[in-house]
């Protein structure tokens, strides 16, 4: 059943962490412009756990009209059929950053060999368990040869990592560009290393039970359009070229 505070919206849209900061700078503009009112919810493009996209629409029954998330993430809801044939649309992509406590010492971490030796150096290293982090569980750690010696911490969104580093509470965060850059207490360190990089991809998509189809094709063209492109740069990525 529709609740009380969802009629008061025209469309719900649901989005992880890594397109937030670009989205929340476009918004406002999109709702002048159409007169459309916009509900945003959130959650992690993947992962375990309540907090995911995945998680909120198929087993809490959200009611969603448009997803922005990683590709990753994506490919999981469109497994399930939930995403609407023809509706996506790749918005930006993001490398895999390092960010420490604001006024502390940049550490090295240009080569592989120098990330190494500062993630095997570093009391805590934070990152999001989405798809950045299982990401660099997976492959990056391994790489490095520090998988299983390293201490790390996987929060369920790169909000509370981050947050975490600006509380003092570990050393590194690791995570999209995206989710690093803008954030009170902290500061980007830069990229990894190409060898040990990931760049996501993130996309906004229909749901295939959409509501309201014509609102939510409105707000994607709004994303991919040349207005959204300085925005999102000032995030950290880059916009997807249109062909």
């Amino acid at each position: 059943m529709t609740s009380p505070d969802e009629t008061t919206f025209d469309l719900t849209v649901m989005i992880s962490g890594g397109f937030a900061l670009a989205y929340a700078s476009v918004l406002p503009d999109f709702e002048r412009e159409t007169g459309l009112r916009v509900r945003t919810l959130s959650g992690a493009s993947q992962g375990q756990g309540p907090r995911t996209i995945r998680h909120q629409i198929a087993q809490q029954g959200a009611r969603v009209d448009v997803v922005i998330l990683s590709n990753e993430g994506l490919h999981d809801l469109a497994q399930e059929v939930r995403i609407l044939d023809g509706s996506a649309a790749e918005l930006a992509t993001a490398p895999l950053a390092a960010a420490v406590r604001a006024g502390a010492p940049h550490p090295e971490i240009g080569t592989v060999a120098a990330l190494a030796r500062t993630l095997g150096q570093a009391r805590l290293v934070v990152m999001p368990g989405s798809t950045s982090g299982l990401f660099i569980q997976d492959n990056v750690f391994p790489r490095l040869g520090i998988a299983g010696t390293v201490r790390a911490k996987v929060f369920s969104r790169g909000t509370e990592s981050a947050a975490a580093l600006a509380a003092g509470e570990a050393d590194l965060a690791l995570g999209p560009v995206s989710e690093l850059v803008d954030v009170l207490g902290i500061e980007v360190v830069g990229a990894l290393p190409d060898a040990v990089q990931l760049v996501q991809t993130f996309t906004a998509a229909v749901l295939a039970d959409a509501r309201t189809l014509e609102p939510a094709r409105r707000l994607i063209a709004h994303l991919v359009s040349d207005r959204a492109a300085a925005a999102i740069r000032r995030t950290g990525m880059e916009p997807v070229a249109r062909g």
